[in-house]
């Protein structure tokens, strides 16, 4: 079997598929030539970079292409019902990077609350800024409204509660009685938006349009923090920028963008959010978690 691997994975399962007599090329390739490289691979492996449409799928057809993976959670970035109805499988590894994925969202909540961010800027330029930063909040007491409530947003609801928050969450597909973790309590939306004091953002991109839009930011609290490290298309990006100036949004923390790269320099430099590169699943053990499983995948498929 020939394995393409388009946006890097970790060495060590790279070498371990080699060991185990795959053929495995590591090589990215732009949206216009990707369908024709894959009639000469039978298992394709992506990241967030490469997205796998139908018309690559249809320039594949023909070829050996069986297996698509997704190294991480979403497959928003892979057409899966159409990859699927052409008798191409789709998988993912929807475990391996929840704890850094979940981490990344809470440093993100303490970024946001104590000014981290643009406080260490201030320094880096030679700025003294202790009383204007001195104004941060605790995480102790607050509120935590978790929307989305898979595997990423119950291992932060539990990292939320150990550091003395209180937890609500919302799941579009939930009722009320499938959640009972360690004192996390289910919420309708409405409530959650309303009531929270940190909202972080765990849910699916949906067809329906960003979550966070500026009648849903009319919901909430004033000087409410929201986190977003699940899908950019989550949040309008106009809308938060406008609360973020009025002081309806005390701060954001985003880790995804609508586009990627992001070119929104407003939200970039904008002294209330804390920004990263799309880095969730960035760590040392993360990468290795990921190469694991799909290494798991690729030699249990048939």
């Amino acid at each position: 079997m020939r394995v393409l691997v388009t946006d890097g994975m970790d060495k060590g399962a790279i070498a371990k598929l080699r060991e185990d007599g795959y053929e495995v090329v590591e090589q990215y390739y732009e949206p216009e030539d990707l369908g024709k490289a894959l009639r000469d691979f039978d298992v394709v492996v992506v990241r967030s970079k490469t997205k796998v449409r139908a018309n690559h799928i249809d320039e594949a057809k023909g070829g050996k292409l069986r297996l698509i993976i997704r190294g991480g959670i979403g497959v928003d970035n892979i057409d899966v019902e159409y990859a699927k109805q052409n008798g191409i499988a789709v998988r993912n590894t929807p475990d391996a990077s929840t704890e850094s994925v979940a981490e990344l969202a809470l440093a993100h909540m303490l970024a946001c609350s104590r000014y981290v961010s643009i406080a260490g800027n201030t320094m880096r330029n030679g700025q003294w800024e202790k009383k204007a930063y001195g104004k941060g909040v605790e995480l102790v007491g607050k509120r935590l409204g978790i929307y989305g409530y898979g595997r990423i947003g119950k291992r932060l609801g539990i990292m939320a509660k150990g550091m003395g928050m209180n937890v609500l969450a919302y799941r579009r597909s939930a009722i009320p009685e499938s959640i009972d973790d360690a004192g996390i309590i289910y919420v309708t939306e409405e409530k959650l938006l309303s009531t929270c004091d940190f909202i972080s953002l765990h849910a699916p991109s949906s067809p329906a349009g960003p979550i966070v839009t500026a009648e849903k930011i009319a919901q909430m609290k004033d000087g409410v923090v929201i986190i977003n490290t699940s899908r950019g298309a989550n949040i309008d990006e106009a809308a938060l920028l406008d609360a973020l100036n009025s002081g309806k949004v005390r701060a954001a923390g985003l880790d995804v963008w609508m586009d990627e790269p992001t070119h929104n320099q407003d939200l970039i430099n904008h002294p209330n959010v804390s920004c990263t590169p799309h880095i969730g699943a960035a760590t040392v053990e993360a990468q290795k978690r990921i190469g694991a499983e799909i290494v798991h995948i690729i030699e249990g498929f048939k």
